[in-house]
């Protein structure tokens, strides 16, 4: 591996731990400030919108400056906005600058790997930096969780060091410090990082052009029957698992009678299944073969439908992680033909920009919408349940309308 590489990837480890854990410390945090309850998936849409909006530019702005001295600079964003959050500012606006970090910091890290990495190592590379992805987002929710337990919460010791007054009126305070040191450890690892000249910058006369050539692009690959068959699928799942990230924790309130702190358990449950069923598919799913899994999802709308209604923990558990087990069979075939076709009609790192902005896209759409429902005091159990219903539906239309095409233009088909 390259020199710096692995402070990379301590780096990326770091900043991820933080990034799942302070939405669950977040969520806590308004809970405690008696802010509504529809404001939870407030946080995460706040935190998504820059993936959208930046998604032609993040890339040609990471290759304008060093990508480290970005990535150390964003991390250094990402603690301001806790600070923010936790001296009072608005939850949305420091949110959103977290999102906005978040989106200039992803390009960079991976266009380092590309810059830096031989060709033959580089399958390797991005395999180590999955993992690290991966295990930050199991990882940091659980984090989350036991910041948020009664064991991390210490006012009195406030009172008895004479600091109350000065120190924010929160019982969170040892939470969002824990949070404020992994951004920093992220940060110290990203100085350790090798600068990489920039090779590519984008002349700023050009930028304007990025928007229109964007939307061009997206239609296109819309447009490809097998591009636009990954893409609707993958940017349905996102918006989906956003949701569900959310609602498990309201759900598992409201059904199993759990605190925040053990709910967010569930939601690693769910994101350990997903890593089980990503790796069966990854190994057992060849990509000419990647549109027949679209019947598990029909599957796991179904079985979002029924398992909503348990009270059983133990039924939870092996529910939610069975739901992330076909989630993750579902997604990884898909997205490796979305990444096929996409390199074959258009630049990689287009075909790229384009995936995240159709999926943050679904995702802002997905928790609008839960927060509107939960706003409207509509019952969780029912919603969940439609959208179980809906999502088998969709994905059984996607796949009758795919073996029709199949049978239409068979030659066409698998190329």
């Amino acid at each position: 591996m390259p020199a710096g590489f692995f402070w990379l990837l301590a780096a990326q480890f770091c900043s991820g731990l933080a990034d799942h854990a302070v939405l669950i410390v977040a969520i806590a945090f308004l809970q405690e400030q008696q802010h509504p309850l529809w404001w939870a998936p407030l946080l995460k849409f706040a935190f998504t919108w820059s993936y959208v909006l930046l998604a032609p530019l993040a890339g040609a702005w990471a290759d304008a400056v060093r990508k480290n001295v970005l990535m150390q600079r964003m991390n250094g964003l990402k603690a301001l906005a806790v600070l923010l959050l936790v001296g009072g500012a608005h939850p949305l606006l420091a949110f959103a600058l977290l999102g906005l970090a978040a989106a200039l910091y992803a390009p960079a890290k991976y266009g380092w790997i590309t810059e830096s990495t031989p060709a033959r190592q580089l399958v390797a590379a991005n395999g180590w930096m999955e993992v690290s992805v991966v295990l930050s987002v199991l990882l940091g929710t659980a984090l989350g969780g036991w910041w948020v337990s009664p064991t991390w919460q210490a006012p009195a010791a406030l009172d008895g060091l004479g600091l109350r007054g000065i120190l924010p009126a929160t019982a969170l305070l040892p939470a969002f410090a824990a949070v404020l040191t992994l951004y920093g450890l992220a940060a110290w690892c990203n100085r350790r990082i090798p600068a990489r000249p920039v090779r590519r910058a984008l002349p700023w006369r050009a930028w304007p052009g990025l928007w229109p050539r964007f939307w061009r692009d997206n239609l296109r690959l819309w447009r490809d029957p097998l591009g636009g068959l990954s893409l609707a699928v993958t940017t349905w799942f996102w918006g989906f698992g956003a949701l569900m990230q959310i609602a498990v924790l309201r759900w598992a309130e409201l059904r199993l009678a759990l605190p925040l702190s053990q709910a967010a358990y569930l939601q690693a449950t769910v994101a350990l299944g997903v890593v089980a069923g990503a790796a069966w598919a990854a190994r057992r799913v060849p990509l000419q073969q990647a549109w027949r899994v679209l019947p598990l999802g029909v599957l796991l709308g179904a079985l979002l439908a029924v398992a909503v209604h348990t009270r059983e923990l133990t039924l939870a558990v092996v529910g939610l992680l069975t739901l992330g087990a076909l989630g993750g069979v579902l997604v990884v075939p898909m997205n490796a033909l979305l990444q096929y076709r996409g390199h074959r009609l258009l630049q990689p790192g287009q075909s790229i920009a384009i995936q995240g902005f159709n999926e943050n896209a679904s995702v802002l759409l997905m928790l609008g919408a839960l927060a509107l429902a939960l706003r409207a005091d509509w019952p969780l159990v029912p919603l969940l349940s439609g959208l179980g219903v809906t999502m088998a539906l969709g994905l059984a239309l996607l796949w009758a309308l795919t073996r029709r095409w199949r049978a239409a233009r068979p030659t066409t088909a698998r190329s």
